[in-house]
């Protein structure tokens, strides 16, 4: 049952590596992303902390499997 955990959280952790960043890609060249000065927008801003966080818990994630794994 520890082996399917560790798994899942592994799974997990790629999805959001792998989604994220392309998603976030794709938020950066929206226009809303910036003003008509160049600067980043709430829209840029709050995708951005969307981003961290997921990164965040993908790395939580592998923690937790590799110490499920242990």
């Amino acid at each position: 049952m520890f082996v399917f955990a560790a798994i899942v959280l592994f799974v997990a952790a790629v999805f959001n590596v792998v989604t994220w960043p392309r998603f976030f890609q794709r938020v950066a060249t929206e226009p809303r992303a910036r003003d008509a000065a160049g600067g980043p927008t709430t829209f840029y801003t709050v995708h951005l902390v969307l981003l961290l966080i997921a990164l965040a818990i993908a790395v939580a994630a592998v923690v937790a499997g590799i110490l499920l794994l242990v």
